[in-house]
């Protein structure tokens, strides 16, 4: 019985590799590079062990620790300030790979009409589930490996086997662990984007869990599986019990979501379908207000998260002072202006990381009218009264207002736990200025999304290693003392470095009018050529 409704997963397990090989080898390759990055930098950084020290005091901040998780702070070797600073927002990359491959596979497929398609040839009823969980335990194994060895052989004094291992094992439990809660919410929910939308929240209510846990009640950490990567405690205490745990809670996991699979019909949830209105509102009857009805859960979810982000920041500022004095390859990272404090110095390199960050989500937005495209939603809202132009504007408006939003909020938290930490606090039109003197370059990246989509839809979705290049050369520019014309090539190059730099209006303004130029080429070229079928 079993293996009559498991036949041919082997076939459909080639197939997922097949159909994401290179989204699998980028996310793969992604994380295991930033994570090997990580410790050689730090190696740079913190030479002396009085350096990291200094940098053990610093993270004792109780909103470090919330961001983080706990540490070894009296033993701060380079492996373990790589596992106290990296490891757990890592594992949250690792969860949100598996939930988004997950759901791709199963869901999205059933929505799309492509499992019936499957459960037409000679597979068992369970095959497809099946065959999406062992791929994905395929890739967490490998990332386990890629990661682990790749650690051990950076060489580093700190890092030896056991711990490396054990770090890229926490990491590969808990894309297992994450593949499990997408694969049961597959049957809960009856739409893709509602299992994916339960997935990511269990993700961030796991990370909330464990920040108030690690703050206040350690018991409370114990209820997340966020929770349980950071008492492995890699290169310092190496505990290997939480693995166990993770590894059995997503057998479970596994095994509830085929009993699922296995009761349910085909296209169906357990989770009941809220009613529609019988009448859409004004606000549904024009594309954008649907497209802004259809990510407004993604958009909030963003909002909040570039807050959080802003605060965190800025919580740390009342301690930077002491953290940076003396540390000159940390200070080559700073504008290195004289009459400024080292805060206010290091203020434009937060507004790089804090600004690229912010550019994600109308990205987001952008290249969702693509998607939709390619899943032929549009053809029926083109075959009413409603413009191709009408469509395109709508999302670029959202989109626009969008960048603005995030910018805002990323900087309204940095200002105001900065105040709250800070003797002497900063002026909130210092904070707000330095970041959103970045909106004309994030409006460039706008434009240059409507211009792919406009004329080179399939490559639309390149800009993302844009943005990653954007991120690499001017973040971590001055340590590996890369050219200027190099930082040049991206829109965030022109943006002057606010506070320590003067105000320069020509390049705002000259972004600007690309930004626009780009953004109308985009639409002419796709009121020009065909709809994707």
């Amino acid at each position: 019985m079993i293996g009559s409704t498991s036949k041919n997963t082997i076939s459909l397990s080639r197939l997922i590799v097949r159909l994401d090989r290179i989204r699998i080898f980028l996310w793969l390759i992604g994380i295991s590079i930033f994570t090997w990055i990580v410790p050689i930098s730090f190696k740079n950084l913190y030479a002396s062990q009085q350096e990291r020290d200094v940098m053990a005091e610093t993270m004792q901040n109780p909103a470090m620790t919330a961001m983080v998780g706990p540490g070894d702070l009296d033993h701060y070797t380079i492996g373990a300030m790589t596992a106290h600073q990296m490891l757990l927002l890592t594992a949250v990359v690792v969860g949100l790979m598996s939930i988004l491959l997950v759901s791709r596979h199963t869901r999205a497929n059933e929505e799309d009409g492509r499992i019936e398609m499957i459960r037409a040839l000679p597979v068992g009823r369970l095959a497809n589930v099946n065959a999406t969980l062992l791929v994905l335990v395929i890739v967490n194994v490998l990332l386990t490996l890629v990661i682990g060895l790749g650690l051990y052989a950076l060489g580093i004094e700190s890092m030896g086997l056991e711990g490396s291992l054990l770090y890229g094992t926490a990491l590969g439990a808990t894309g297992m662990v994450f593949t499990g809660i997408t694969a049961v919410f597959a049957q809960l929910s009856e739409s893709s984007r509602g299992a994916t939308g339960y997935s990511i929240a269990i993700l961030l209510i796991a990370y909330l869990v464990r920040a108030i846990g690690d703050v206040g009640n350690e018991a409370w950490s114990m209820l997340s599986p966020l929770g349980w990567v950071t008492q492995t405690e890699a290169y310092s205490t190496n505990h290997w019990w939480p693995i166990m745990l993770m590894i059995g809670v997503s057998i479970i996991l596994f095994i509830v979501a085929n009993y699922l699979n296995a009761i349910r019909d085909l296209g169906t949830g357990f989770f009941p379908s809220k009613p529609g209105k019988r009448y859409a509102s004004m606000f549904l009857q024009n594309p954008a207000g649907l497209a802004l009805r259809l990510q407004r859960t993604g958009i909030i979810a963003w909002a909040i998260g570039m807050l959080v982000l802003g605060v965190s920041y800025g919580s740390v500022f009342g301690d930077l002072e002491s953290f940076f004095e003396g540390n000159e390859t940390l200070e080559q990272l700073l504008a290195d202006q004289k009459g400024y404090t080292l805060t206010e110095q290091f203020i434009p390199m937060l507004m790089i990381v804090m600004s690229l960050l912010s550019t994600i989500p109308p990205l987001m937005v952008m290249l969702k009218l693509n998607e939709e495209e390619k899943k032929n939603r549009l053809e029926h809202l083109l075959s009413r009264a409603v413009s191709r132009t009408q469509v395109v504007v709508g999302y670029l408006i959202i989109s626009i207002m969008n960048g603005f939003i995030m910018l805002s909020l990323a900087a309204i938290g940095l200002w105001a736990a900065g105040n709250t930490v800070m003797e002497e606090g900063l002026k909130f039109e210092t904070i707000y200025g330095a970041a959103l003197v970045y909106y004309p370059a994030m409006l460039v990246m706008i434009g240059l999304a409507v211009l792919l989509i406009g004329f080179l839809p399939k490559l639309s979705r390149f800009i993302w290693g844009y943005v990653i290049y954007s991120f690499f050369v001017l973040y971590l520019g001055g340590l590996f003392d890369f050219p200027g014309w190099v930082g040049k090539l991206s829109p965030y190059g022109y943006i002057p470095q606010l506070p320590v730099e003067e105000m320069k209006w020509l390049p705002l303004f000259t972004l600007t009018v690309i930004a626009g130029i780009l953004m109308i080429v985009g639409i002419i070229g796709y009121n020009k050529r065909d709809i994707e079928g």
